[in-house]
């Protein structure tokens, strides 16, 4: 594998160098890092698209934090080439979270830089489906760090018409994802519920790409797990409440909830109300929920007495116990003094990573996009700080299993155990 301890002596001046910009993402559009070079030809562009602002930034600020972890022990550096990182946040205040006319900005600013060879991002799989075909077009190479919603790669089932075709225009495929979709995040998500003692599970979603087609998903698997799922409901995220939703879902005799979406589309407040109508209930979240302002109080979150009822997956598994886990959180709390960071932050610095190596491999030939993109699709048997890992001819993963999360007594969700289904629907 690729050891993170093998790195240049540069790169360990780049990482406090890069500390003080941790943070800047949520008041700044932008912000880039980059090693200085006698000769501007031999600099190549990276971008990340990640929202900075709203509650997605408990997850996106230490994924943020990890790809200039990566950056900075490789000096900053792939192979010949220097390393210019601009981090660029799709985020408004107003939305508090992402919204699709910047992450359209975000796409069209690297999609006209003719040294962009490598794009990480969306966080959001909505956001994807606005700058996936504006990336396309301009043969960008994109990585997602967190996508899962199937249909950006596939017309398996939970897949709109039309897609994943209207994504690529070009007919070319030039986005991967390094976490597993989501038709393996449900049937992880049924067996937790299985394992619960659930049998008649409620499931709301936020009508969004990603919310809508894991509930769909969960419906569509149900069977394989002996799981009755009573109602599948799209909710207003904007409600001010959720009271009639959750009287109604006990009078369906519900006993466990599930809510597809993610935590600023009004997952907080749906939660307690269902909480209140059910008070014994389980309540499950899929990875757009599984994050401190959903469980944490202090974090805005749902107060602490829902917290032991509450389980969530995440692709991320446990750090520590990851290839190269321990090396990564001693670097991580070096850089950045924290010991647990979100379990994102591995994600943001595989996603570099792997850019890295990626474009090192070409030689001379890393500043040309055509070449990244060949080279990415080609990978079987890639060894990383996450295992050893390729991708399909979709761009998916072939990575399998999900980390199912409990709330610790900070509020902030653990990791409990690894879920590997082995029912998925296809």
């Amino acid at each position: 594998m690729v050891e993170l301890v093998a790195r240049k002596t540069a790169g360990i001046f780049l990482v406090g160098a890069l500390i003080a910009l941790a943070g800047c993402g949520s008041s700044s559009k932008s912000t880039s890092t980059s090693s200085k070079s006698s000769s501007s030809s031999k600099t190549i562009d990276i971008y990340s698209s990640l929202p900075l602002q709203g509650s997605s930034n408990a997850q996106t600020i230490p994924m943020v934090n990890g790809i200039k972890l990566a950056l900075a022990l490789a000096g900053g550096k792939a192979g010949p080439w220097t390393v210019s990182y601009t981090s660029l946040d799709d985020s408004t205040a107003a939305a508090g979270g992402y919204d699709a006319t910047q992450t359209a900005a975000d796409a069209r600013k690297a999609a006209s830089d003719p040294k962009t060879v490598y794009y990480i991002g969306e966080f959001n799989s909505g956001a994807s489906e606005v700058s996936i075909p504006i990336l396309n077009e301009a043969g960008v190479p994109q990585v997602s760090p967190a996508n899962t919603y199937v249909g950006l790669t596939t017309n398996d089932p939970g897949s709109a018409p039309g897609e994943p075709g209207k994504y690529y225009p070009t007919g070319k495929r030039t986005y991967l994802r390094i976490v597993p979709i989501d038709s393996i995040q449900a049937a992880a998500d049924l067996e937790a519920m299985k394992q619960a003692g659930c049998t008649r599970v409620a499931v709301a979603n936020d009508k969004t790409p990603y919310g809508a087609g894991l509930a769909d998903l969960l419906e569509l698997t149900k069977a394989d797990y002996g799981i009755d799922i009573t109602s599948n409901t799209g909710i207003d995220p904007k409600a001010p409440n959720f009271r009639s939703y959750a009287a109604t879902i006990k009078s369906q005799g519900a006993n466990c909830f599930e809510f597809a979406g993610i935590v600023s589309n009004g997952g907080v407040q749906i939660t307690k109300d269902v909480h209140t109508a059910l008070p014994t209930a389980k309540i499950f979240g899929p990875d757009g929920m599984c994050t401190s302002s959903w469980t944490a109080a202090s974090a805005g979150g749902v107060p602490a007495s829902i917290d032991p009822l509450i389980e969530c997956t995440v692709a991320t598994l446990d750090l520590s116990a990851y290839p190269g886990g321990k090396t990564f959180l001693a670097e991580y709390k070096k850089a950045y003094g924290v010991s647990d960071p979100d379990p994102y932050a591995i994600y943001g610095y595989e996603a570099m990573e792997l850019g890295l190596n990626t474009i090192a491999s070409l030689g001379p030939n890393g500043d040309s996009k055509s070449a990244v993109l060949k080279a990415l699709f080609a990978i079987k048997d890639r060894s990383s700080v996450l295992g050893t890992y390729g991708f399909d001819a979709n761009g998916d993963t072939t990575l399998k299993a999900y980390g199912l999360y409990k709330v610790g007594a900070n509020g902030d969700p653990v990791f409990f155990k690894t879920v590997t289904p082995t029912k998925v629907l296809k």
